[in-house]
């Protein structure tokens, strides 16, 4: 209820007119003796319209102006002036008079407040101080019959407006430029995010399709067993068959409708394209991130031969995760990791590289097979062995290569992978049910 009663524009409106009356009393004469005051709540008053457009101007400035008048008759009462109320009055009423037609002449140029670059805007706003001061004089004028300035106090007075809203769009400016930083940073940070879940589920759904072949083959095997068995021995164990048939057959048609659902939450990617530059600062973050969290100290590095933007950067995403990750948890405890990316005759190389121990020539020939694994935790529990038949699965999407070598320099694991350029340059790649 609290946060709901200071976004009231009643509450808004009360503090910019409380805050602006409260800055007009820091204030220096430039004139011999009370005559004209030149304060900060002119600057006050212009900070607070441009930080706060939702409001409305013109309300704005009566109410502001009435406050400021009211507020110095209070102190002129407080602090005993001597000065009767109608003298107070007709003191500052023209105080009053000049955030009204400063607040008139910021709501006329409110919708175009944004078209101005900051140099355009400060000699805009300046000209409304101006005019501003010239009402608050003619209301002092036919008020109590004061003088108007000379032609060199008009020109400090000029000289006063400019440095005034420059100062203020200088400052006003700056809050903008924090405020884009700070949105970027959290438009950045949600595209961290669901980088991270489209890969992901991307990845998981290649393993899905994998298990919907199987229940096809199985649903296949177990209808041949039930008209073996219908043959051989009756209806009895027949019948029993059938109904695992039927049942395995129910959970294919779930698993495709579920796998048809995950392919449209991974075809829904933010439209548009990404540089893969962009792709390897996503992969090295992540990772770096990964790497700390499993307490280990890993250098990564990385090397663009040359970039180019594609629609496909979420499959993309997903092999450079999957073998960025199976790089850190080779590493033991500290080592480095190396992600490269080059052209050669017409390919798209992408390479990613370790300082681990490497992988036995032994184990490449299974190394894609879904379930293979050559790590174990510390109990001595397998991994499951999926990621690699991911990878495998999303490279022969592409009519891809992927191949397994010896990082030089570095001694440990190299992956490979070979994909035309025009392949993914050109178009989506979608995945088939």
């Amino acid at each position: 209820m609290g946060g709901a009663f200071l976004k009231s524009r009643y509450v808004q409106i009360g503090v910019v007119a409380l805050g602006t009356a409260i800055a007009g009393e820091l204030k220096i004469n430039p004139f011999a003796g009370d005559i004209f005051r030149i304060g900060l709540g002119s600057s006050a008053f212009l900070l607070f319209l441009l930080l706060m457009r939702r409001l409305p101007y013109v309300a704005t400035g009566i109410v502001t102006g009435i406050t400021v008048l009211m507020f110095r008759m209070g102190l002129d009462s407080l602090l005993d002036n001597g000065l009767n109320i109608v003298e107070s009055l007709t003191r500052h009423c023209s105080a009053g008079i000049y955030y009204i037609v400063f607040a008139l002449g910021m709501n006329a140029i409110k919708p175009r407040l944004d078209r101005f670059y900051p140099l355009a805007l400060g000699a805009v706003m300046a000209i409304i101080d101006l005019l501003s001061n010239e009402a608050e004089l003619l209301t002092r004028l036919l008020v109590t019959g004061t003088t108007t300035f000379q032609l060199n106090e008009w020109s400090f007075l000029m000289a006063i407006a400019m440095l005034r809203t420059y100062f203020v769009t200088g400052i006003y400016s700056s809050i903008a430029v924090s405020r884009m930083r700070i949105i970027q940073q959290e438009q950045n940070r949600r595209m961290e995010q669901m980088l991270g879940f489209s890969s992901g589920l991307y990845g998981e759904v290649f393993y899905l399709k994998k298990s919907i072949g199987t229940l096809e083959q199985v649903t296949l095997r177990s209808y041949e067993l039930y008209r073996d068995l219908k043959e051989d021995d009756g209806d009895g164990p027949a019948h029993q068959v059938l109904g695992i048939t039927q049942q395995i057959h129910e959970v294919k048609k779930d698993s495709q409708r579920i796998l048809a659902g995950l392919i449209k939450l991974t075809d829904q990617e933010v439209p548009g394209d990404m540089l893969l530059s962009g792709l390897l600062h996503y992969t090295v973050k992540s990772n770096q991130q990964y790497a700390e969290m499993l307490g280990k100290s890993i250098v990564f590095t990385h090397k663009l031969m040359f970039d180019y933007a594609t629609v496909n950067y979420i499959p993309l995403l997903t092999l450079l995760n999957n073998l960025t990750a199976n790089a850190v948890e080779a590493i033991q405890v500290q080592g480095q990791i190396h992600l490269e990316v080059r052209e050669q005759a017409g390919l798209t190389l992408f390479m990613v590289s370790d300082s681990g121990s490497g992988i036995r020539q032994v184990d490449r020939e299974l190394l894609f097979e879904p379930g293979f694994t050559t790590k174990f935790d510390e109990e001595g529990i397998a991994a499951t062995g999926i990621g690699l038949s991911h990878v495998r699965d999303i490279v022969k999407q592409f009519d891809g290569v992927i191949s397994i070598g010896r990082a030089p320099g570095l001694g440990g694991a190299l992956f490979q992978i070979r994909i035309s350029t025009d392949a993914l340059c050109k178009s989506q790649v979608h995945m088939q049910i």
